[in-house]
Parts: structure tokens; C-alpha cells; sequence
């Protein structure tokens, strides 16, 4: 007897549906030859700090004196709710896999999980928990899905490999769960106890946050500047030519670009040349989950885990093949099931044929699993929700439109007109011959036709100065961001944008798929989705439509972490993200990963508390009397407040003014001696500008800004009152926990 352990119940339910004849018992399905049971996803999870460092108390309260805490090794234990504890139904069903796993008639234990490095360790965590002190020993097999339809079940069935063939794969699942675990605790509960309010912290989810702080920061801080750009739109035998100087000029330069203007204008214009070809355009590359993504949020506005949950629903109903996937290619061995597939397909009337390419098939640029695609499975007309069928469409068009029967055909045409010697201006125009595959995917492919102009024409001209303004960055969207987390380090090239969007030559996306490999990505297919949704949760992030604002909880996270020196950023991310590959290949152990990262954690703590302990202090720090009612006044999550206001005491003053962050020296003189020590970094909200200046604590108890008689002065339109908002009232004196 074989007993199969499934990741979730909806999976054990399809393996079961695929085996056949299974009868149904409590929390599993038996049958001739297999038993079907299952986890509910992660069953297991790593021990709390408690477990390793207890509290001299014996709570459970967050302590500094416990961090950094660094394990010798590694507990797992059952999983707990958000109150502490272990569920009944969790107990239940890890006792039930314990008790089928001994079973003396099974000889076999086949880890089920889903085909990733998560689903990898929690059915391996699940088996090890069962047999643990068991005397008898089991073979161990790994069923490995790329989709759950009954065929692809049954000849994963009859195809298993020893699980020890996916040790690395394990290895670099257990070394992230055991580096995040490190990051996340020691650095969450340094930093909320710091601070004073919750501040999640994690090797990911930070500088994902922190690039949407940037962004947004770039845009409040931009300050457009005007120029003027030589512009011409005449018609020349009936149609407007417009051209566009690339040459640029500052408002104070308006009498050179007339000048300019005038000679362009003497001198006249003329067609140098005229290429017209015929080409072949391509449709884009089959999708990974991140770029599937990137279209559903551009077109229909959804979010990351609105189309993850959705195309797991699909997945899991064998429409889909896996969906965590990184690669846009499809590996050699799949060709035949390609082949039946697009038979499939080809029954709904779409003209398709198998194309045997390596655009298509390319197994240097798979790491687990395959390109996202249908599967010979269809749905019925009225079997899926209206956003289901966006899902499903989006990839079935994708498939469709790369095994076409019919190329899209476009006469290309390249005009180039000059004015004299003085400049040369390049029009590009396109118009589509032979519609292809265009019709079920357009990939952006439109018309663009440029005048009937012939080499030696003369093209009419009257340039003038035009009055334009920078732009500022754009807002991450969901297409942009998830770019960006796929290389952090990666510049758009303008070039090779534009040959890509044209559709005349694939994207070289080798770079793209070295970096990725060698780790250099921020999360990854299978984690960035919840990350995203965790900083939308804990209110650092908005997401409205398909664009990604950063909000004031996010912006206490970043600057919280600045001023307690951790630099979570994307280049000692992508370093960790390095090594972790490094173990998936076997050139570094788990151990030397793990090492790695407790190095890195120990350094920033000792930096932050010598750096740190003396700027900012520790939530509820006192710092001096209060100048109103003599009270203390202490460090709160926004800055300082009055111990007293619970007495109607309203004293308070912001940790951070324009930039500054008021340290504890800075309050304490302020307290005893009613002004700072100049200070030199204060940042011009409308200017962006730094000027110098004293903190003056005046008689009402508001702070004020004095200027010194010498130096830099601050803008005339600063605010020279500083005050907390109404709604920011210090919280109480005990941190809550």
C-alpha cells in the first residue's frame, strides 16, 4: 500500500479522482493500492524566540534583551493561530498522518506537495514529524504535477523518483524559510519595540516597500523645470509632417532657439531616403506568473493576488498547468503534450500548429517549471466566473497567438528627412499586411502610417520654439513593479524597448534569465505575490487600480529603519537571494547560508545600537520635564509627548521636521534650554533645498524655527510653527506589549 500526503485537501481530492474507485474516510480516501491523504498547507511552522531564549517572566512579551536571537538549530512545531494556539483540526490531522504513515502495510510514502520548493518542505516536514523514533523503515517518493488533470496524474504515477533527488530543491526551501524566519523576527521585534508601534520587517517586503517610498518621494520632491523643444507640423502635399528638434533650450535661451528656429527655416527641408520591407512580427513570449500578471493589471485593473488566487482556482481544476512559474519557455521533453494541447484547442476553431522554435522550446531558461499554458483540458462555456474567463482567455489567446498557423505580416517604412546639415530626423511607420495572430493577441500592434513622401521631395517647415515641461517618474504600477522585482538592477534600455514592442525581433532575454537564476531578483514567483499583499495589509502600500502609492505607514517603516540604522535594501537582499541559489545548486550548505545571514543580522544590531540608542532612544524614554505641567515628557511612536495627557496636558513635538529627525539630545537641550544646537539638514518641502537652523521652544509650549543672523536662510514660504497634528496624541506610556 502506497499512502500519497497531498499539500492541500483540493489536491488530494484530484489525485484520488484520477486513482478511482477510492472509498472516503476521515481526513483521507483509501483504495486497492493507495491511501490519499493531506496537509492544510503548511502544518508545521517555525518555534517563536520564546522557545529559544525564554522570558525571565515566563510570558510571551517582546523583550530587547532576548535579540538578536540566533538558533543553534531549528524547531519546528505544529502550527499556531493568531492567538498562540495549536488549532484542534491541525492536531487532528497531523496525528492522522502520523498513525497512516505507521501503518504497517504501507511501504511507501509519497510526498505530494505542490511542484515548488514550499510544497517540497511542508509534505517533508509533515513525514519527518511522522516518523519520527519509528523503527520501520519506508521508501519516500515525490509526485511531481505540472497540472492536475487525471492523465497527468496517472503518469506522474508511474513515473516517480526517489525524493531524495529533490534534496537541493529542499535544501534551498528549508535555508530561505530558516533566513527569512531570522530576518523577520529578530528585525520586527527590534524595530517595533524601538518605535513603538508594529513595524513588520522582512528581507523582502522592506525593500519592496522601500522602492515604492522612492519613487513617490522622487515625485513629491520633483520640481518641473521648463524648456523649449523646436517643433514643426506643416503640410507637405496635403499631409501634416511633424518633427521634433532634438535639441533643447532653457527659457532664458528663447532668442537662440528663435535664432535656431529661423536658420532650420532658411535652410528647408528634404527626404534623404525611403526604405520600405516586408517583415515578420512575433507574437510575445508564453507567460510566466509574474508577466500573466502584469497584463491582467494593466487591462483589467487586478490585482496580484486576485489573479494568483484565480489562476490556482484554474490550476487546480486542471484547466492550467503551474502557475508559480518564472520562465516563459517550454522544456523539449513537452513537445507531444504540446501537441495535444493545441489538438484541444484546435477543436474550438482556433487555426493553430505545433512550431517547433527556440522561442518556444528552450530548456537552458527553465528552473522548475515550464511556461504557464492551457492544458487539453477545456472548460465548458458556463463553467467559469466572468474574471475566471479573463484569466483563462488571456493565457489561451497567449498560446494560441505563439502557434498561430498564420504570421503576422507588416510593411515597415523608415523616412528620413533633412534639414540641411544641421540635423536629420528619422520617422518610422507600420501598417499590418496580414493580420496573424494578432487577431486573438494584438500585443499593441496598430497602424502607423507615415505622409506619401518620396526620396528628394521637399518637406515644408516652419519651426518655432515651444514651450514644454519635464515629467516627473511615474508611479510603480503593477506591469512596472514587477520589472523591477525581477532585476532590481536592471536600466531600460530605450532601444531595445522599442524593438520589442515593434514585434520584429524577440527580446535577447538572456541577461534577464542569468540574473534571475543566479538570484538576483527581489522574491520570487512564488513568495512576491503574498509579500505585495502583506505590505498592502499592514498599510505601508495603497493599490488603486493597477498603481501603487506608498501611505504614511509605509513611510514611518522606511524612515523608522533609517533612523535605527537597518539597512534592509535591495543590494543586501539580492546577495542573500544569491546564496540561496547557491544552495539550490550545492556550492554552499545551508548551514554556511544561514551563517551568512546571522553574520549580517548580528552586524546590523551592533551598529544600531551604538549608532542608534543615543538618537532616538527606546519607546517611553523620558527626556526631560514638560514645559506646560512639569510632567515627563517621553519617546512615543510619532516623537515626544507629555506623560500628562491624560490631564489634558496637549505638549508634543514630531520626531521628524522637515527631514530632521529630533533626536534625544536634541528634545532634552530643548527641554533644559529652550533652544537646540543649530542645526544644519533641515529639507525645504517646496524647494527641496537644505537650510540651517535653531529648534526655539516657545512660552505656549509650540516649537519654533530661529534663523541665525549668518548663513543659509530658509525659504520665505517654510512653516516656522512646528506643532503634532490634533490627531497624532501621544500614546500611552507602556508600549502595548
Amino acid at each position: 500500500m502506497k499512502l500519497i500526503i497531498a499539500e492541500k485537501p483540493s489536491l488530494g481530492r484530484n489525485i484520488a479522482a484520477a486513482i478511482g474507485n477510492m472509498k472516503r474516510c476521515d481526513g483521507y480516501l483509501e483504495g486497492k493500492d493507495y491511501i490519499v491523504s493531506w496537509a492544510f498547507g503548511h502544518l508545521f511552522s517555525l518555534a517563536d524566540v520564546e522557545y529559544y531564549a525564554p522570558n525571565p517572566d515566563g510570558s510571551n512579551r517582546w523583550i530587547t534583551e532576548t535579540l538578536p536571537c540566533i538558533p543553534q538549530r531549528f524547531h519546528f512545531e505544529l502550527r499556531r493561530g493568531a492567538d498562540g494556539k495549536v488549532d484542534s483540526g491541525v492536531v487532528k490531522q497531523a496525528n492522522l498522518l502520523k498513525t497512516l504513515c505507521n501503518r504497517q502495510d504501507v511501504d511507501a510514502i509519497i510526498n505530494a506537495g505542490d511542484a515548488d520548493r514550499e510544497g517540497e518542505i511542508i509534505v517533508r516536514l509533515c513525514i519527518q514529524h511522522a516518523l519520527q523514533g519509528a523503527t520501520a523503515k519506508k521508501k519516500i517518493l515525490r509526485l511531481w504535477l505540472p497540472d492536475q488533470t487525471d492523465e497527468t496524474v496517472r503518469a506522474a504515477l508511474a513515473d516517480m523518483k526517489d525524493d531524495r533527488e529533490y534534496d537541493a530543491l529542499a535544501n534551498e526551501g528549508f535555508a530561505r524559510t530558516y533566513i527569512d524566519w531570522l530576518y523577520g523576527v529578530n528585525f520586527t521585534r527590534y524595530a517595533t519595540l524601538r518605535m513603538g508601534s508594529l513595524l513588520r520587517v522582512g528581507r523582502v517586503i522592506v525593500p519592496i516597500v522601500r522602492a515604492i517610498y522612492d519613487r513617490d518621494m522622487a515625485i513629491r520632491n520633483f520640481k518641473p523645470e521648463k524648456y523649449l523643444a523646436l517643433y514643426s507640423a506643416e503640410k507637405t502635399n496635403g499631409e501634416v509632417v511633424e518633427l521634433t528638434s532634438k535639441r533643447k533650450f532653457t527659457v532664458a535661451e528663447r532668442q537662440k532657439a528663435e535664432e535656431t528656429c529661423a536658420l532650420y527655416n532658411q535652410t528647408g527641408a528634404h527626404v534623404v531616403s525611403v526604405k520600405n520591407k516586408k517583415t515578420t512580427l512575433f507574437p510575445g513570449k508564453l507567460y510566466s506568473l509574474s508577466k500573466l500578471q502584469s497584463v491582467l493589471g494593466k487591462k483589467y485593473k487586478m490585482s496580484m493576488s486576485d489573479s494568483l488566487a484565480i489562476v490556482q482556482k484554474l490550476y487546480e481544476a486542471g484547466y492550467l498547468t503551474y502557475p508559480r512559474t518564472n520562465s516563459e519557455y517550454l522544456a523539449t521533453a513537452e513537445k507531444d503534450k504540446v501537441k495535444r494541447v493545441l489538438s484541444a484547442i484546435g477543436k474550438l476553431g482556433y487555426p493553430v500548429t505545433f512550431r517547433d522554435s527556440k522561442s518556444i522550446f528552450d530548456d537552458s531558461k527553465i528552473e522548475s517549471h515550464s511556461a504557464l499554458t492551457p492544458t487539453h483540458k477545456i472548460p465548458a462555456p458556463n463553467a467559469l466566473s466572468e474574471k475566471e474567463k479573463q484569466v483563462y482567455s488571456t493565457v489561451l489567446r497567449r498560446f494560441v497567438a505563439v502557434f498561430c498557423k498564420e504570421d503576422c505580416i507588416a510593411a515597415k517604412t523608415e523616412m528620413k528627412i533633412a534639414v540641411g546639415d544641421l540635423e536629420e530626423f528619422v520617422l518610422r511607420g507600420t501598417s499590418i499586411l496580414q493580420a496573424g495572430w494578432t487577431k486573438y493577441d494584438d500585443g499593441g500592434q496598430k497602424d502607423k502610417i507615415l505622409p506619401k513622401l518620396a526620396e528628394g521631395d521637399k518637406v515644408e517647415i516652419a519651426f518655432a520654439p515651444t514651450e514644454k515641461e519635464t515629467s516627473p517618474p511615474r508611479h510603480y504600477t503593477i506591469e512596472t513593479l514587477n520589472q523591477y522585482l525581477k532585476n532590481p538592477f536592471k536600466e531600460e534600455k530605450a532601444a531595445q524597448k522599442e524593438r520589442e514592442e515593434s514585434g520584429e525581433l524577440a527580446e535577447d532575454d538572456a541577461e534577464e534569465y542569468r540574473a534571475m537564476f543566479e538570484g538576483v531578483e527581489l522574491g520570487t514567483e512564488a513568495t512576491r505575490t503574498g509579500i505585495i499583499d502583506n505590505a498592502r495589509k499592514s498599510g505601508y502600500i495603497e493599490l488603486k487600480k493597477d498603481v501603487y502609492t506608498i501611505l504614511p505607514g509605509g513611510i514611518f517603516l522606511i524612515e523608522s529603519l533609517k533612523d535605527l540604522r537597518i539597512g534592509m535594501d535591495k543590494y543586501k537582499t539580492c546577495e542573500m537571494g544569491k546564496a540561496l541559489k547557491k544552495v539550490f545548486r550545492g556550492t554552499m550548505t545551508v548551514a554556511e547560508s544561514v551563517a551568512l545571514a546571522s553574520e549580517e543580522i548580528n552586524r546590523v544590531f551592533k551598529e544600531a545600537e551604538k549608532t542608534a540608542t543615543a538618537d532616538i532612544g527606546y519607546m517611553g524614554e523620558a527626556v526631560g520635564a514638560c514645559p506646560l505641567c512639569g510632567q515627563p515628557v517621553k519617546r512615543t511612536s510619532f516623537g515626544y509627548g507629555c506623560s500628562g495627557y491624560k490631564d489634558g496636558c496637549k505638549f508634543s513635538a514630531k520626531m521628524r521636521i522637515l527631514a530632521h529627525t529630533v533626536t534625544l539630545s536634541d528634545m532634552k537641550t530643548l527641554l533644559e534650554t529652550g533652544k537646540t544646537p543649530l542645526i544644519e539638514d533641515f529639507i525645504s518641502q517646496k524647494t527641496g533645498k537644505s537650510f540651517s537652523a535653531y529648534l526655539k521652544l516657545e512660552k505656549d509650549g509650540k516649537i519654533s524655527f530661529e534663523f541665525p543672523p549668518r548663513g543659509q536662510r530658509p525659504p520665505s514660504n517654510a512653516p516656522r510653527m512646528m506643532e503634532a497634528p490634533a490627531d497624532e496624541a501621544p500614546l500611552p506610556e507602556e508600549p502595548p506589549f
